[in-house]
């Protein structure tokens, strides 16, 4: 996916992430900018779970987001 594209859907799929895992804040959402392994971290940190799980439910996520895919997925 090309940077401008991935950009320009990170934009939408902001309010989406912060549904889903309520704790990221617009400032980890900043930093996460579209990176798979930035989201990962995040959300381990925030919710306090294993690298495993958050892998997991980022899968679950993309699969139930099918347009929307993080860089290094």
């Amino acid at each position: 996916m090309n940077n401008d594209r991935l950009r320009g859907q990170w934009k939408q799929f902001r309010g989406k992430l912060k549904e889903r895992w309520g704790r990221l804040t617009d400032d980890d959402l900043d930093v996460i900018a579209g990176r798979r392994e930035q989201l990962l971290g995040r959300i381990q940190e925030r919710h306090g779970i294993a690298k495993e799980e958050a892998d997991g439910q980022v899968k679950e996520f993309e699969r139930r987001n099918p347009d929307f895919r993080f860089d290094g997925s």
